[in-house]
């Protein structure tokens, strides 16, 4: 009996670790399943067409995805220099200043070959361009013979004339003697009246006026002539302004000495410097802070001097020569040489600022 219920319960002992062993059969499988299933989750793909989505057992994620940090150099910036533009510089000009000088003969050829010899821009007269008379008979030989390549137009018979006129005389006592000037207006071709005249040439405004007392708008300081200058001088906007004319204001000579009727107060009105001739010397003198320069031995009969006059800072009289000034923006630089190329006097006048 006892070995009955023994068989009976081994049997069913057995038959437990079979039934136990398939269960975890079962339940292996199962996980397989999953685990498959969980390996094998789609992701969406885009389609070729808008709105086609191929597998989709599971919905999308909704999460909002966490982008990767991505990495920006920083940098220190360096100072960059910006330059300061700055003004082009204008060049100098270069100009010649002769008087007395119309008389043919050795002494105006000399003084015409230095001049010439410094290439000037241009040349500016003061006066006595044609002895004795101003003769139309005279003109051509005292003045186109020495000096047609700086003048425009010339219809003279030396040979050609200038492109543009670089020839700026005024008009001495000489030139006026034949039919009030008639002769020495028609010989050039000059701005304004022709009798006085202002031109620019690079940072320089140049006024030549009519110091003769036959001028017909008057010679003294209250005349048309000089209310003319002392409006055209206070609008001038260039660098520097000089008058130049015949007649000295100030003058250490003996044949004509100084000339009452034409120191206006140029200083006043704005002038840098007043160039004169009439008296056949060199003479720099300064006059109440401004520069006058006598330049009369471009060729005639030279002068002698007597007492100096106030201010006169050097007087010469040896030999013919010329001036050469050279201005820019910054300073304006005048020099007379004798017509063997020998300096005898230089005078410098700087700019405001400089």
């Amino acid at each position: 009996m006892k070995m009955m219920l023994s068989s009976r319960s081994g049997k069913w002992i057995v038959l437990g670790i079979i039934v136990g062993i398939a269960i975890s059969l079962v339940a292996c499988g199962k996980a397989e399943a999953v685990k498959t299933a969980v390996s094998l989750k789609p992701t969406i793909q885009a389609s070729p067409s808008p709105g086609f989505i191929t597998s989709t057992p599971f919905p999308p994620s909704t999460d909002t995805p966490i982008p990767s940090p991505s990495f920006t150099p920083s940098f220190t910036p360096t100072s960059t220099h910006t330059p300061t533009p700055t003004e082009t510089p204008e060049p100098s000009i270069r100009f010649a200043v002769i008087g007395d000088y119309g008389l043919a003969g050795t002494a105006e050829a000399d003084v015409a070959a230095l001049v010439k010899s410094w290439s000037p821009d241009f040349i500016v007269t003061t006066g006595d361009n044609n002895y004795p008379f101003g003769s139309a008979k005279t003109i051509d030989e005292n003045i186109g013979q020495y000096y047609h390549g700086f003048i425009y137009p010339y219809y003279g018979k030396y040979g050609e004339g200038a492109d543009i006129n670089l020839f700026f005389p005024s008009i001495g006592n000489h030139d006026w003697k034949t039919d009030e000037g008639q002769p020495y207006l028609d010989y050039f071709t000059l701005p304004g009246n022709e009798r006085y005249y202002d031109f620019t040439w690079g940072p320089v405004q140049f006024f030549s006026i009519n110091s003769d007392s036959n001028e017909p708008d008057g010679v003294n300081s209250s005349s048309v002539q000089a209310a003319w200058l002392q409006q055209n001088l206070a609008s001038s906007i260039s660098t520097w302004q000089i008058v130049y004319t015949h007649y000295a204001p100030y003058s250490s000579g003996t044949t004509h000495g100084s000339t009452g009727w034409i120191q206006w107060p140029f200083k006043e009105w704005g002038a840098d410097a007043v160039l004169a001739g009439h008296e056949h010397i060199y003479e720099r003198l300064i006059v109440d802070n401004l520069v006058y320069f006598v330049n009369g031995v471009g060729g005639a009969t030279r002068y002698s001097f007597g007492e100096p006059e106030v201010g006169s800072m050097l007087r010469f009289r040896s030999d013919w020569g010329a001036m050469l000034v050279e201005a820019s923006r910054q300073k304006i630089v005048f020099q007379f040489f004798t017509r063997k190329h020998e300096l005898i006097d230089e005078y410098t006048l700087w700019a405001e600022g400089h």
